[in-house]
C-alpha cells in the first residue's frame, strides 16, 4: 500500500499522540510506503526518513515550544497540510489517508481524501475530542465541535483507541456510526541496564515515577499534594517530562518541603527513560484524563505496579488489585493511600510488578499496526 498519515504533532515534537502515530507507521513501514504530513519545528528537516517513514513538515505559525502547541500553530497547520498533501498528490497515488486527531489535524487531511477519492481514516487519541483540564477544550467549543462532526461523519472509518474514548465520541458529539477500538501497543525495550547508583538514586528509597508532558492535564499537582500526606513521607519521586507547567510545579514542590524527595528529571532519551523506569518501585499517575495510557503500557514492561485514577482509558486493560491501584478520579487522599499501602508491602509489590511484566508482551505495536494494516486493506478493496 501507498499510505499518506497526518499529524499535527510527531517527534520529536508532542507528546504520547505522537509518539504511538510514529510506533504504528514505523512497522507499517516495513511492508510499505508511508508517509506523514507533520508540523515543522525550528532546525528540524522539512523532509526526512526516520524509521524508514517518510516525514514532510510543513512551516506552522507560532510553534515555540517542542512540547506543547500554540492555538495559532493549530489554527494554520490544516490549511498548510493540504497544500502540502496537493504537491505530494499531483506526482503520486496514495491508496488511503489516515488522520491522527480529529482536530486540528482532521480538517487538513480529510479535502485531500475526498479530492483524491480515496478512504479516510480518522484515528482518535482522547484529548483531540475531550480535555476535562482546558477551558478551550474541543467538547466545550459549539466551532470546535462542529469541525469534529464534519470530520466523524465523512470519514470512511473511525478508529478509537480505548472505550473511553469512543464513549466521549457518542456522549459530546452527533456522530453515530461505527467506531473501532483498536487498543495502542510499545515497543518491548531492549536498553542497557543502570544500577540506581548510576542513576544517581539510593539503594534505600522507595521510588515512585511518573512520565508525561508537564500539562495540567496530568494533574501533577495532585501527585505532589499526595507525597504530603501521612505514610508517603519516605517515598521518593521521579518526574520524567517537560512543558508549560515545569516551573509552577517545582514552585510547589518547594512549598509543600518535597524539594529533597522530588526529582525532576526533565525531557530525556528513550534509554535513560527505560532506565529510570526500571530502577523505580512503582508506576504512579494523577493525570485527569488519558484517551488510553501509553506510559501504563511501559510502566507494566518496566515490571511496576501502576497507581493511578479510575477515569479514562486505561480502564480497558488496568484492574485493581491485579495490575496496581485504581482510585476514584480527583481522590489524593486515596493515590496517596495506594502508595502508601505498597510502599510498606515490599512483596505486593515484587508480586505484582512480576505478574505486570508478564502481561506486557499482550500489548505490542505489531499487534495494533496490524489491525489497522488489515482495516487499510479492506477499506481500499472495497473502494
Amino acid at each position: 500500500m501507498n499510505i499518506l498519515t497526518f499529524d499535527y504533532e510527531y517527534p520529536p515534537v508532542g507528546g504520547g499522540g505522537g509518539v504511538v502515530h510514529a510506533l504504528i507507521v514505523e512497522e507499517l513501514a516495513k511492508n510499505h510506503r508511508v508517509c506523514v504530513i507533520t508540523s515543522a519545528y525550528q532546525d528540524l528537516p522539512r523532509t526526512e526518513v526516520r524509521g524508514g517513514v517518510e516525514v514532510h513538515r510543513v512551516p506552522v505559525l507560532g510553534r515555540k515550544d517542542v512540547n506543547s502547541a500554540s492555538l495559532l500553530s493549530m489554527l494554520s497547520y490544516p490549511p498548510l497540510a493540504w497544500k502540502a498533501a496537493a504537491r505530494m498528490m499531483r506526482k503520486e497515488k496514495f491508496d488511503i489517508i489516515n488522520s491522527h486527531f480529529a482536530v486540528p489535524t482532521g480538517p487538513g487531511s480529510l479535502p485531500a481524501a475526498r479530492i483524491a477519492k480515496i478512504p479516510h481514516v480518522l484515528s482518535l487519541h482522547g484529548g483531540d475530542i475531550y480535555d476535562p483540564s482546558k477551558k478551550l477544550s474541543p467538547h466545550r467549543l459549539p466551532v470546535v465541535r462542529s469541525a469534529v462532526n464534519w470530520v466523524l461523519r465523512r470519514s470512511d472509518a473511525v478508529v478509537a483507541q480505548s472505550s473511553n474514548t469512543r464513549e466521549n465520541a457518542y456522549r459530546y458529539y452527533r456522530y453515530r456510526g461505527p467506531i473501532e477500538v483498536i487498543p495502542l501497543g510499545i515497543r518491548q525495550p531492549h536498553v542497557a541496564t543502570a544500577s540506581r547508583a548510576e542513576l544517581g538514586l539510593a539503594e534505600d528509597q522507595f521510588i515512585a515515577i511518573t512520565v508525561g508532558r508537564l500539562v495540567k492535564r496530568k494533574g501533577i499537582d495532585q501527585l505532589l499534594a499526595a507525597l504530603k500526606r501521612d505514610g508517603c513521607s519516605q517515598v521518593q519521586l521521579i518526574i520524567v517530562g517537560d512543558g508549560p507547567e515545569r516551573e509552577p510545579l517545582e514552585r510547589l514542590s518547594g512549598e509543600l518541603g518535597l524539594t529533597d524527595r522530588v526529582r525532576f528529571a526533565g525531557r530525556v532519551e528513550e534509554e535513560l527513560k527505560w532506565q529510570l523506569l526500571r530502577c523505580a518501585d512503582i508506576y504512579v499517575s494523577s493525570t485527569l484524563h488519558e484517551g488510553f495510557g501509553l506510559v501504563y503500557l511501559e510502566g507494566m514492561a518496566a515490571g511496576l505496579p501502576i497507581v493511578t485514577f479510575d477515569h479514562g482509558g486505561q480502564v480497558d486493560f488496568l484492574r485493581d488489585g491485579e495490575t496496581g491501584s485504581l482510585v476514584t478520579a480527583g481522590d489524593t487522599s486515596g493515590l496517596a493511600g495506594a502508595i502508601a499501602r505498597l510502599a510498606d508491602d515490599p512483596e505486593t509489590v515484587a508480586r505484582i510488578g512480576a505478574a505486570n511484566l508478564q502481561r506486557a508482551p499482550n500489548h505490542r505495536i505489531e499487534e495494533c499496526a496490524g489491525q489497522y494494516e488489515k482495516l487499510f486493506e479492506r477499506l481500499i478493496a472495497e473502494a
